[in-house]
């Protein structure tokens, strides 16, 4: 399906039935009926084969073992002789389809030299992830990632330090890239799939796309073509764009600390965009840019509304989880399956009627409770057990000070502590998670344990006691 998006993509941009046909590697007649159809909506492609009803038993898999047999024994063996040999074992299918399977399992022979193309303005982009070991002024060493972009045509580049080389830092990486070209391209093409691509078959076709991945590019409308680590010829055309930013910019100069690399990074921008001719074209990028940016496409989604979207379900405590993180719904939505949708600084989640939105959690284990759907979640727990048990499970949920604090609670009042941990609870529903945590903190290093010492401490910033101790500490 992300095949037919791109073929539609193209088709629009005014490009003709060949021409479309030799950038998407089908025939004109398969472009022209493409073309034809509804814009793609679904990336569901085994759905779409079941609702079209294309596909039949193939009689030719039968015979992949034995034919890669022969041809590992008789690598030029002709197809018409397999053909022969197969009909003689029983084969009753097809000869096109038994010359397809014979392609794509034979060894591949020499390949013609290479033959470098170059883009037209808004035609291609390319991106890759790289990586590089750093050792700074301080002696400190540090393996850097980066995501590198850069148009074809004018050789326009943009590159983000980024903390790992997952989808997620992928897509936003590339939106933001996107937005200070100007625009986006008829196609981005990318060097590993691996960071696309979940699975893909010999000859290159992508067989399962990185669900989150596929979703950003049909929101972008955007064209994707994937050159392979065993395609030398592709890989070669397209030009080694991690090994120029190495050498251009990593090898060449030296770093007090990642601050400073973030700062030389910025003006490395200036000078290779806007100062230093590009060797492939004799003037600086800036000069094509005017050209390229005048064809690139309007960005449909800026950086900070590109949502991910991750299928989810509301749990039994009505907690979802994602990555590590738990993020709170109300109760009525507790079994609902929803969508997570995260932003770079929110997470907005959707179950049936019901929505919520949060901040993004990134510290792992993480847990964001929104105040009203506490006081709903305790208002839909019967029995007054339940509810002194929610609540303090509520409070623990702030992590090690609450449960060190806690503990020492319950024990030094056995029967009081529920009285204090309702109050407790309250003063969490008025203040919020960071403020009682902060006084959890404050009473454990005072060593004063009760809920009218964590209502003190949120009502004073400082105490003697806690001045004095700081004192202590200093001498």
């Amino acid at each position: 399906m992300l095949k037919r998006h791109e073929i539609q993509v193209l088709r629009r941009a005014g490009h003709s039935l060949e021409e479309v046909g030799r950038l998407a590697g089908v025939s004109p007649s398969s472009v022209q009926r493409v073309a034809a159809e509804p814009g793609v909506r679904t990336l569901d492609t085994a759905g779409e084969r079941v609702r079209r009803g294309v596909g039949r038993p193939s009689k030719v898999e039968a015979l992949r073992d034995r034919l890669a047999a022969e041809l590992a024994q008789q690598p030029g063996v002709l197809a018409v002789e397999l053909l022969r040999r197969a009909r003689l074992a029983g084969y009753t299918g097809g000869k096109s389809a038994l010359y397809e399977l014979i392609a794509a399992i034979r060894p591949r022979e020499p390949v013609p030299p290479l033959v470098r193309f170059e883009g037209l303005p808004g035609e291609f982009s390319q991106h890759d992830f790289g990586e590089v070991d750093v050792v700074f002024g301080n002696g400190t060493a540090r393996r850097v990632h980066f995501f590198a972009s850069r148009l074809k045509y004018s050789r326009w580049a943009q590159v983000s330090l980024v903390d790992d080389e997952r989808v997620e830092a992928l897509v936003r990486a590339l939106v933001d890239h996107f937005a200070a070209m100007g625009g986006i391209p008829l196609l981005a093409v990318f060097d590993r799939p691996k960071t696309v691509a979940l699975t893909w078959r010999r000859d290159g076709v992508v067989t399962e796309w990185n669900p989150t991945f596929a979703g950003v590019v049909l929101d972008l409308g955007l064209g994707v073509e994937l050159c392979w680590p065993y395609s030398p010829r592709q890989k070669g055309a397209v030009e080694n764009l991690v090994g120029w930013v190495k050498g251009s910019f990593f090898k060449q100069r030296r770093f007090l600390d990642e601050e400073d690399l973030r700062r030389q990074l910025s003006e490395w921008h200036a000078e290779v965009n806007v100062q230093r001719p590009s060797r492939a074209t004799g003037v600086t990028p800036a000069a094509r840019m005017p050209e390229e940016r005048a064809r690139l496409r309007a960005l449909k989604v800026s950086p900070e509304e590109l949502a991910l979207r991750f299928p989810v379900m509301v749990g039994p405590t009505g907690i979802v989880s994602h990555d590590g993180r738990t993020y709170s719904m109300p109760p009525e939505a507790i079994g609902i399956p929803g969508t997570l949708y995260l932003y770079r600084e929110r997470v907005r989640i959707v179950a049936g009627r019901f929505e919520a939105v949060h901040s993004r959690q990134l510290e792992p284990g993480a847990q964001s409770m929104l105040p009203e759907h506490r006081a709903q979640l305790l208002a839909a727990v019967s029995g007054r057990r339940a509810k002194r048990y929610l609540e303090r499970e509520q409070l623990l949920a702030l992590g090690r000070p609450a449960l060190e604090y806690l503990t020492e609670l319950t024990h030094r009042r056995p029967r009081l502590w529920v009285r204090d941990v309702h109050q407790l609870h309250e003063l969490l529903q008025s203040h919020g998670a960071e403020p009682v945590r902060a006084a959890f903190e404050r009473g454990l290093t005072e060593r004063l344990f009760g809920a009218e010492y964590i209502a003190h401490a949120l009502s004073s910033s400082r105490s003697p006691r806690v001045e004095q101790h700081q004192r202590e500490l200093a001498l």
